[in-house]
Order: structure tokens, then sequence, then C-alpha cells
């Protein structure tokens, strides 16, 4: 998809790694609207971000503010770019000092980075399928025209989830796992959808962890031996829409880096 003058929607997109795809998505042409929690940090990023940014506040867990923030878009008339970096960490073992994990976390995980992630795709889904097809004969293929393309996040914890992230684990893995039948479901009406499963990058989540814990994760990144960078993270996603055939498929983003088990 060409992005200069498409409308794109960045869910979690006033720090870390959304940010970063804000200011990438805006860099080659498009408009963004970008949606969060936090008022105060949205009038933040869009000084940051400048003209042709807007900003919605709602939480990825509330079906209404997920679809204001589509809507948003789609007066602006889109959307044909969404991109969802709204998520939440948590850690635990299953059983504790203190007993069992309480139900309630695993369950909050779930809801946003799953159920979240989900609600999200449908809803900008049907937004999408709203606006008329057109056919793409720039290289005379006739191929239909893209709707619009779909980036989801997960994590390497998908994959190789250390102690404590059962409930961290599995709400990611849901996003990976469901990536290939979304892609299927919505193949017939030219939308694409995609996951980024980063390994350890430079967000406000590592920000307050100690040097020795940092040191320790980027230890186990075999090359480049750091911390991602948010820039890097958005330049996939800009790759992830402009390639028409990445489709239905999870890309890991880590540096060859494997979690190790603690």
């Amino acid at each position: 998809m060409n992005i200069e003058g498409k409308i794109a929607l960045v869910a979690g997109g006033t720090s870390g790694l959304g940010l970063a795809v804000a200011e990438e998505l805006l860099a080659a042409g498009a408009d963004v609207v970008v949606a969060g929690r936090d008022a105060e940090r949205g009038r933040k990023a869009l000084a940051e971000l400048g003209e042709g940014a807007s900003f919605v506040a709602g939480d990825i867990t509330d079906p209404d503010a997920v679809a204001a923030a589509v809507a948003a878009a789609e007066r602006r008339g889109g959307p044909h770019i969404v991109v969802n970096c709204a998520g939440a960490t948590g850690a635990g073992r299953v059983v504790g000092g203190e007993g069992p994990l309480p139900l309630a976390e695993f369950r909050r995980l779930v809801q946003v980075n799953l159920i979240g992630t989900f609600d999200l795709v449908r809803t900008s889904a049907a937004a999408m399928l709203r606006r008329p097809r057109g056919t793409d004969d720039a290289e005379g293929v006739g191929e239909p025209e893209e709707r619009g393309v779909v980036v989801c996040t997960a994590s390497i914890a998908a994959y190789d989830g250390q102690r404590g992230q059962a409930a961290y684990a599995a709400s990611k893995a849901g996003v990976a796992g469901m990536t290939l039948p979304l892609a299927r479901d919505l193949a017939e009406h030219a939308v694409r959808v995609v996951t980024v499963a980063p390994g350890l990058f430079d967000t406000p989540m590592f920000a307050g962890l100690p040097d020795r814990v940092r040191d320790a994760l980027v230890g186990g990144t075999p090359y480049p031996r750091r911390l991602g960078r948010p820039g890097e993270f958005a330049a996939l996603v800009r790759h992830i829409v402009e390639n028409p055939m990445i489709n239905g498929e999870v890309v890991r983003l880590d540096g060859a880096s494997r979690l190790a088990t603690s």
C-alpha cells in the first residue's frame, strides 16, 4: 500500500513503539489518528508529532472507546492502516509465595492484549469494508486495490516466555495464533493482517529496570547486543504496510534473541 495520503490509526500511540510508528507513518505521508488512555500524554504526543496527527482518548479494553477511535479515523476517510501497540505487562508465577496467581491478573492481561487486539481488528476491518472497492491496475495485473492493512503486536514471549510470564505469554500467543485466520477471513476483502513479535526494546517499560537487569536481558541477544530501538520497530511496520506480499505472518524482531528461563 502506498502510505501517502492514507489515514492511519495507531492505538497505544502516545509513547514507545506506538509513537515511533506514528512518526514513521507521518513521515511517509499519512494522516495519523493516535489513540491512548491518557489525555495528557496524548497532548504531549501531538506536540511532538505536529501537523497531520490527531488524538482520541480511550482504553483498548472498552469497546465503545475502540469504536470511537475507529470512527474518528473513518470520518477522515479511513482507516486504511491500523496498528495496535496498546498492551499491558505483568509477571507472577502460577504458584508463588502468596499462593496461586490471582485469576484476575490472568484475565486482565488477556483482556488487554488479546481481546482488546481482536476488538480493534474486527471494528477497524468493518470500517475498511464500508469503503467502495477499487482496482489497482498500476502494473496491469488487475488486482483488487488494498482496502487496508492491520498490524498487531505480539511478543517473543509468545514463543519462549520466562518464569512468571504464563499470563503475559498466553495473551501474546493468542495474538500470534489468530493472525493467520484473521488474514484468511479478510483476504477476500483485500485487507491484510500481519503481526510483529518484538524482542527487548528500549521503551518506557524497560526504563525503570535496574541496570543489572537490563544488562542481563541484553546479554541474551546475539546481534546486535543491545535493546531494540522504537524506530526499528516502526521501520518494519512501514515495510509491512508497503509490501503487499506480507500477509498472515508473525515476524519476530529480536536480534536472534531467545528468552532465558528467567
